[in-house]
């Protein structure tokens, strides 16, 4: 079983429109159950044998649907959302990027003893290679199954990192993108708390960016945890006060700077290092040091 996806997981797919079709189309390659798409006023019919729906709920009672994967558009993507939660959807992961911060305020808010984990928005999604469960966008031959964790504000980045692991013959035993934006649904910690209670995981990769203190709050778990982090902070040479692509990526003062989250993973007992080129073969001096 992997991390918030597993063998188990039934997919429905929040907007079903030409993305939200063509990621279902790859994960179902992959492996992935996908039981529905979820249009409002499409309902009917199916595309590439997976029924179009109306709402959320209709996937949950006819398809068993436990997971769900959110390619709403900005304006809409929180009431989506809400409408996974609503319908007992346990884990919902948006992809969606540029929704507006008062409304993911509001749905942090509302998911708050719901019984539904976020992940993102603005994320790449996760997946669980051992499982061949896929919700989100990320490519998938880049992955093979193993034990590292992998965490990441960046999608890029983390692709980047798997290859080179996958190239050392490292395998992975999940990849959680928690997305770049100033308010996430899953925080790098929550996400290292996963993977350190996931007994198929031996190590895990932390990449974070400039902005804000969510790796400093990762630091202090790092300090807790019995298995082994390699960390990549990006934005090293970001000037302070601009925005470095995500929107959470952005100085806003020395806790957000890139020596700032360094410091505090080393203090924690990470290794950090400082090119996003040697990720890999830190990762497999570190296996082989344990």
């Amino acid at each position: 079983m992997g991390v918030l996806l597993g063998s188990d997981t039934r997919l429905v797919i929040q907007g079903f429109g030409s993305a939200g079709q063509l990621q279902a189309s790859i994960s179902k390659a992959y492996g992935t159950n996908v039981v529905a798409g979820v249009t409002p006023g499409k309902g009917g019919g199916e595309v590439d044998g997976v029924p179009v729906l109306d709402a959320v709920r209709e996937a949950v009672e006819s398809y068993g649907a436990n997971a769900s994967v959110v390619f709403v558009p900005a304006p809409f993507a929180a009431d989506a959302i809400i409408e996974s939660a609503d319908a007992g959807v346990p884990v919902v992961i948006c992809i969606t990027e540029f929704i507006p911060t008062l409304d993911m305020v509001r749905v942090v808010r509302y998911l708050r003893g719901s019984g539904t984990r976020l992940v993102g928005p603005n994320c790449p999604g996760v997946i669980s290679p051992g499982d061949k469960a896929r919700a989100g966008i990320m490519p998938t031959d880049v992955y093979r199954p193993g034990d590292v964790g992998v965490i990441s504000r960046s999608g890029t980045l983390v692709y980047e990192a798997v290859d080179q692991l996958s190239r050392l013959g490292i395998g992975q035993s999940g990849s959680i993108g928690v997305g770049g934006d100033p308010v996430i649904g899953t925080s790098q910690r929550e996400a290292l708390e996963l993977f350190e209670a996931d007994p198929g995981t031996r190590a895990v990769v932390l990449i974070g960016e400039i902005g804000g203190t969510a790796e400093q709050e990762a630091a202090e778990f790092v300090r807790e945890m019995s298995k082994p982090v390699v960390s990549f902070i990006a934005g090293a040479t970001a000037p302070p006060g601009r925005r470095m692509g995500h929107a959470g990526a952005i100085i806003a003062g020395a806790a957000g700077t890139a020596s700032a989250k360094q410091a505090a993973l080393r203090e924690a007992g990470a290794t950090v290092v400082e090119s996003p080129s040697i990720i890999g073969e830190t990762m497999r001096d570190v296996l082989s040091s344990a």
